[in-house]
């Protein structure tokens, strides 16, 4: 989907069109305020709002982190994952909205639905993309795929007014590197034999599983973009990066993926985090910490119970005011979605790290997914807590560090 979160805005308010938005940080006073009718005494409609009142990126002051950009934003180098503060500096005239998680999954669920009236073969990617299958749908080969991408762009801008940007080719690998080469509201057809034109001058970075890190060592070594990957051995490639990892760069640097378009995956762990506002302190700061903590495990406890999964295995994530990043995680004899039982298991997996210096993030996490048991088979009144003998913290879990 092209700039999901922020399309899905200049839905709510068109008289944004064309402008630069940013989407990210949490609902502010004057995100509420912005609703309000001049006179204060009811809510106005957000379609005629002025252009003039919506809060500026330039007034901005927080944590937050970019979701997504409109792409007039994106011209001035702003992008998804940039901190706001930074991004203000780049295009401080953007207009800048909060993220409705509510309202986007709503979007999101119509337009899967839309696809899957025409291509029932449908990978779920998250919240904004997803994989299609062509091969057996009526007309999936016309025009080398073209026509069947036009209708679903079509069908899914009637039934939700957004666009999206299509990538097809015979694989997934090949297929997710071309959906980004005409948007917004694209089309972009590879074959095999388009590989050294089309695939091979892109920057390494541009594989679906080479991050950061990979992409900084693959620099050292004098490798940026994918060609120059695809001129390497495959045995010096192995040696550098480890047999498995290795032997898969070189596979994909030409082009090979034989994964398929799975229609059902169960997830393997949910989690909630948040960057705050200001560096706090674990002892200065504690009742602040204790609410925040205990709302990052009540969310995530709702995201499993909505979904229909327990875990097992309960993890936080701290992040210092130095960047330095901490984890820890403590694993139950029996899975749990309930949230008193993660704020507790989380305080413990708390009691194993330094708090000595201020942190700037927090997230909680939970792993190791089953689907839940149909009711009346749940052990509602078993804590598991209670039965672990994996911690010697186990009777002092009541006492949370914050």
């Amino acid at each position: 989907m092209d700039a999901f979160f922020a399309s899905v805005e200049l839905l709510r308010y068109p008289q944004l069109k064309g402008l630069p938005v940013v989407i990210g940080g949490g609902r502010r006073k004057v995100d509420d305020l912005l609703l309000q009718s001049p006179d204060g005494t009811g809510l106005r409609e957000p379609c005629f709002i002025p252009v003039e009142d919506f809060p500026l990126l330039k007034d901005y002051v927080g944590r937050g982190v970019i979701t997504t950009a409109t792409y007039p934003a994106r011209q001035f180098g702003v992008g998804s994952a940039m901190g706001m503060m930074k991004a203000a500096k780049l295009c401080p005239q953007a207009i800048v909205l909060p993220v409705d998680f509510d309202e986007v999954r709503k979007y999101s669920r119509a337009f899967k639905a839309a696809i899957l009236d025409i291509a029932p073969v449908m990978q779920d990617r998250g919240v904004d993309e997803v994989y299609i299958d062509f091969t057996n749908v009526p007309g999936g080969q016309r025009e080398g795929g073209r026509v069947l991408a036009r209708l679903i762009q079509k069908s899914i801008f009637e039934k939700t007014g957004l666009t999206c940007s299509i990538g097809v080719a015979p694989n997934r690998l090949l297929a997710k590197m071309a959906s980004e080469f005409n948007k917004p509201n694209g089309i972009s057809i590879v074959y095999e034999e388009d590989l050294q034109e089309k695939i091979w001058p892109l920057h390494v970075r541009k594989i679906n599983g080479i991050g950061p890190k990979a992409g900084e060592k693959l620099a050292r070594l004098g490798i940026e973009t994918i060609g120059q990957l695809a001129a390497q051995d495959e045995q010096w490639l192995m040696g550098h990066f480890g047999k498995s990892t290795g032997a898969w760069m070189h596979r994909v640097s030409w082009g090979r993926d034989d994964s398929p378009v799975v229609t059902e995956s169960e997830p393997v762990s949910m989690s909630r985090e948040t960057t705050f506002d200001r560096d706090l302190h674990a002892v200065r700061d504690r009742a602040e910490l204790s609410r925040i903590f205990t709302d990052l495990c009540v969310r995530v406890a709702q995201d499993l119970q909505r979904k229909g999964y327990v875990g097992k295995t309960i993890g936080i994530k701290l992040r210092y005011d130095d960047f330095k990043t901490a984890t820890r995680d403590h694993t139950l004899p029996l899975p749990t979605n309930d949230a008193a039982v993660i704020r507790r298991t989380a305080g413990l997996c708390l009691k194993r790290v330094p708090l000595d210096q201020r942190l700037r993030l927090l997230g909680v996490r939970v792993g190791t997914l089953q689907p839940d048991a149909p009711t009346g088979q749940q052990e509602k009144t078993i804590d598991p807590l209670a039965h672990s003998r994996k911690s010697r913290h186990a009777d002092i879990y009541t006492t949370p560090l914050f």
